[in-house]
């Protein structure tokens, strides 16, 4: 079964998803919120990527990336930018993180 993103094996969003499920919000609310939260970290994973290539390099990731090609991208990226996995986890841990520290205002100020 062919996972959602292309970089979905490094990103894990299960904390959130548990922090979320602690405010009082009806189910529509937290569906919303957790769209918004996959959006939030999807921008994350393009700007870190796009920001490691060359203009020409960033219309072959685009290309990949529309074609849906999860491999053909992943050769890609090892092959243009050194280290781009580590710097993928690492934005979206610090994205993460920051919104869960959100999260944690929102609960104390209830």
């Amino acid at each position: 079964m062919k996972q959602k993103h292309f970089y979905s094996h490094l990103v894990q969003v299960n904390d959130i998803t548990l922090d979320l499920a602690e405010l009082d919000m009806t189910q529509e609310e937290r569906l919303k919120l957790l769209a918004l939260i996959d959006a939030n970290v999807h921008s994350t994973v393009i700007d870190t990527i796009l920001s490691e290539l060359s203009e020409e390099e960033k219309k072959v990731f685009l290309k990949n990336m529309i074609s849906d090609d999860h491999e053909a991208i992943w050769v890609h990226l090892k092959k243009n930018s050194k280290g781009i996995e580590d710097k993928i986890r690492l934005s979206v841990e610090n994205l993460i993180k920051d919104m869960r520290q959100d999260i944690r205002r929102a609960r104390l100020k209830r």
